[in-house]
């Protein structure tokens, strides 16, 4: 059993992985711009969880969660960031503020959580971080211009915390989910003329021919905070059903 940090529980992988890490019998620390998803509240009555709220963007939240963690359950074994923003506009409609919180959500404010938690990370028996990216890291799309630049900028991260944190045994990592079948892509499909159609076109290009099931990425997330992953760290590790791969 360990300590989890886990940035972001809105519906969707975020809440998965904590119902998943309590299963699995750690401990788990939730910050979150809104109240836990219903359900998630309830495991406080068990102990072994708790709660944190407030604004992502707040310099002073990451250092205060890490505090509270340790406070709580006495260490941090796992950073887990899963908190994105999917803005997209066209080019012309972007605005410095618009920039400003899609950069900030998707690779400032990880790098923060990161630093809070890594003093913790570097005493812990199974130190790993892991941040939630994305495919958008790897292909291009009209519109995202922040997401994407902000999620490439993540898979950067990694490489230099794993470099630097990696002599304290920390391991860091980013996972890159393709099409999965989570609220996060619902606007994305509503947006066109017609969602249903244009799905099934978007199965048709992998390989897999089906979107992925949130499970298959948590079950990844899991491995990898595990000590089965202890030698994997510095990668972006591809969870696509082979989209990105033809």
């Amino acid at each position: 059993m360990g300590v989890v940090l886990i940035v972001g529980g809105a519906p969707g992988l975020g809440q998965l992985a904590v119902e998943r890490f309590r299963a699995a019998g750690d401990d788990v620390l939730l910050v979150d711009e809104n109240a836990p998803a219903r359900g998630l509240d309830e495991a406080d009555a068990r102990g072994g969880f708790a709660f944190v709220q407030g604004d992502l963007l707040d310099p002073s939240l990451a250092p205060l969660a890490a505090t509270r963690a340790v406070e709580n359950f006495g260490s941090i074994d796992t950073l887990l960031v899963t908190a994105s923003l999917g803005t997209g506009a066209p080019l012309a409609d972007w605005t410095p503020d618009l920039w400003d919180r899609s950069v900030g959500i998707n690779l400032k404010m990880p790098f923060f959580f990161a630093q809070a938690a890594a003093p913790h990370l570097a005493v812990s028996a199974n130190p790993c971080i892991l941040f939630l990216s994305s495919t958008a890291s790897l292909r291009g799309q009209a519109g995202a211009h922040g997401f994407q630049a902000a999620k490439a900028g993540l898979s950067g991260l990694v490489r230099s915390l794993a470099a630097e944190l990696g002599p304290q045994g920390v391991r860091v990592n980013a996972l890159l989910p393709g099409w999965i079948d989570t609220p996060f892509n619902n606007s994305f499909w509503e947006a066109q003329p017609q969602p249903v159609a244009a799905r099934a076109a978007m199965d048709g290009r992998i390989p897999l021919r089906r979107h992925g099931a949130p499970n298959e990425v948590v079950e990844t997330i899991l491995f990898l905070a595990s000590p089965a992953g202890a030698y994997i760290s510095g990668t972006a590790l591809v969870v696509d059903g082979g989209f990105t791969a033809v």
